[in-house]
């Protein structure tokens, strides 16, 4: 017996035509169904991932079309017309760049030397003792998330075990950087909702009861995302509980300079800590201080006992930066460096700086002015002016924060926070007027 196709042969052109004719009135008549095979895709078991919780707040503000609309989710600073803002000290830098013809070929692993330079002084002082003996190990990292990922894996390969405490709360993404590095963690007590204050000896209690060589993880000034510090004689009193536990600090560090408009008073925590002898690890960024936002320019600075443990700890850091992504870019990293290594420029940067700090400070009034104006209830609203730097911890719960979206268009994150630096004082009355209803008329 032939095999069909052979057949097929055999018919010709005519017998086709007749075949296709046949099959043609079978089908109108639903007696063959033609099916076409569909490969299962091997990623069907992924499942769909859920919007970032800072990031998503600017995705579902861009589609509002309302008039009156506020974005207070992302920190990203705005001019009064709520217009993003390149420093003038940073075009004036990438201007030199251009002038100078400067090369674009990789950098070390470890990142620009001139930037590392800089900012470690920044930092610590350019005249501090453990830069010129050399105990401070620091590698260029991509801004304050990539900087605290490569920490976050130097703690999981080299203290096995080893807990890090987090502040509850803290920023949505300081969780994820850990459970990714495999890095465990737990919280401290920080925010007191009764008086939108700090907990001050929860916090003490949590770090005495955490296990020895804890990691403790600190921010350097204006806490995210509360916007509340500890006093002066507070973190003498947590560098102390540190010590005696023998932990670790690890302090986070993004917005030095633009908290409070100074850069010397912002890093006075992270001083305090070092110029006891305390070994530390700091991550920076500069995506707030000179709006370098998209050029994702930080640092990763551990500070040691001994020059020798410094180098041996950069060169860990270079180990695993090379796999996780080779070297750092290089344009962020010149900007720093120039706007630092340049007195002009850094005169003209720490002007801005205050200009900025200085913008977010008023709004921040005018808002308290306006929520005490409207608000006859006598409650006490002074812990928005305690608060320091871009976030303002409203006291909002979830429901309460769904509803200032919903009915007043303001986009937030659900936990409360406002982004001081997305409003405008022509729009102080309108935030104060949707917090006032959403604080009263939401439970």
């Amino acid at each position: 017996m032939l095999p069909p196709s052979s057949y097929l042969y055999m018919m010709g052109n005519f017998g086709l035509q007749i075949l296709v004719i046949v099959i043609s009135f079978l089908q109108s008549l639903g007696r063959i169904t033609m099916a076409v095979a569909v490969d299962v895709s091997r990623f069907e078991s992924i499942t769909m991932a859920p919007p970032d919780p800072i990031l998503g707040v600017s995705e579902a503000f861009r589609a509002d079309t309302h008039e009156m609309k506020l974005n207070l989710g992302v920190g990203a600073y705005r001019t009064e017309e709520l217009q993003p803002y390149v420093l003038g000290v940073v075009k004036k830098a990438e201007n030199l760049m251009l002038e100078r013809g400067e090369f674009k070929e990789y950098l070390p692993i470890e990142g620009l030397a001139a930037f590392n330079k800089a900012t470690a002084e920044l930092l610590l002082g350019a005249d501090n003792p453990i830069i010129k003996q050399q105990r401070i190990a620091t590698v260029q990292g991509l801004s304050g998330t990539g900087s605290l990922r490569l920490a976050a894996a130097l703690i999981e390969r080299y203290f096995t075990g080893a807990k890090v405490l987090i502040s509850s709360p803290t920023w949505g993404n300081h969780k994820n950087i850990f459970n990714d590095a495999r890095v465990p963690w737990s919280e401290y007590r920080y925010y007191d909702p009764k008086t939108v204050g700090l907990d001050f000896d929860g916090m003490i209690s949590d770090i005495k009861a955490a296990p020895e060589g804890s990691f403790i993880l600190l921010h350097g000034c204006a806490h995210n995302p509360t916007g509340i510090d500890p006093t002066p004689e507070q973190w003498e009193a947590i560098a102390d509980v540190i010590q005696e536990k023998n932990h670790i600090p690890f302090f986070d560090v993004a917005y030095q300079g633009f908290a409070s408009g100074s850069l010397d008073a912002d890093a006075s925590s992270v001083r305090l800590f070092a110029a006891r002898g305390m070994e530390l690890l700091v991550a920076q960024s500069y995506s707030k201080n000179l709006g370098l936002y998209a050029e994702r320019i930080g640092a990763i600075n551990v500070v040691c006992s001994s020059a020798d443990a410094a180098a041996r700890v950069k060169s860990q850091l270079k180990r695993i930066a090379r796999p996780m992504y080779s070297n750092p870019p290089v344009h962020g990293a010149r900007i720093v460096a120039n706007v630092v290594g340049d007195p002009a420029l850094f005169n003209e940067w720490k002007e801005e700086m205050e200009l900025m700090a200085g913008r977010i400070k008023s709004v921040r009034q005018k808002l308290y002015d306006s929520i005490c104006a409207k608000d006859k209830s006598g409650k006490d609203w002074s812990y928005i002016l305690k608060q320091i730097g871009m976030f303002s911890f409203t006291g909002l719960n979830r429901a309460q924060s769904d509803n200032m979206t919903d009915k007043w268009h303001v986009y937030m994150t659900k936990d409360g926070r406002i982004s001081l630096a997305g409003l405008s004082a022509a729009k102080c009355e309108y935030l104060a007027d949707a917090i006032i209803d959403s604080f009263y008329n939401v439970s």
